[in-house]
């Protein structure tokens, strides 16, 4: 897949390189960040230098990709959003978003999941856009429901991590859906 970089009203959706890797170990050394990310907060730069290669190997194998969150009056990598665990052939992925505290409450998450739906189904044609969070992410589930996305569920114990397992929540929008809005 060739990466696309995009634009909103106020945001720019860029490809993220190693030039951001300050930024993206700011982003991910908060612990209001990584508490529903099912990730320690970053202590070190390399933590944030591997995340970015994960990000760009993922891109050239389809798996999944990821763009900065530029807001235009800043120019500063605010948050990062993508589609992870996606699969064209069965037309579906699951998409993901972060941002920093410093830019929380000021709509660009919204923004940039919609300009990233409209890309899922008209670019790629998905049929699906799942989205998973943690049940006690109120703003991140506050988000989705806003938005259109239907709760399906709890996935129970879906998230292992060293100490204890995680339950989360599945919601989805479907083409069907964005269509008709």
């Amino acid at each position: 897949m060739e990466f696309s970089s995009m634009e909103t009203e106020r945001l720019r959706l860029i490809e993220i390189n190693q030039e951001h890797k300050q930024k993206i170990f700011e982003i991910f050394s908060k612990e209001e960040v990584t508490r529903y990310y099912g990730i320690e907060p970053f202590q070190k730069i390399e933590q944030a230098e591997k995340m970015i290669d994960s990000f760009q190997k993922h891109i050239q194998e389809n798996r999944a990709v990821r763009w900065g969150i530029v807001p235009k009056d800043t120019e500063e990598l605010a948050g990062t959003i993508g589609l992870n665990n996606l699969q064209i052939w069965n037309k579906r992925a699951e998409i993901g978003f972060d941002m920093h505290p410093d830019f929380w409450r000021m709509g660009y998450t919204s923004e940039a999941v919609k300009k990233i739906l409209e890309y899922s189904f008209q670019q790629l044609n998905l049929k699906r856009v799942g989205a998973i969070t943690y049940p006690e992410n109120k703003a991140s589930n506050q988000l989705l429901d806003k938005l259109g996305f239907q709760k399906e569920g709890l996935l129970r114990s879906y998230i292992n991590l060293p100490e204890y397992s995680q339950d989360t929540c599945i919601y989805s929008f479907l083409k069907e859906e964005w269509e008709q809005r």
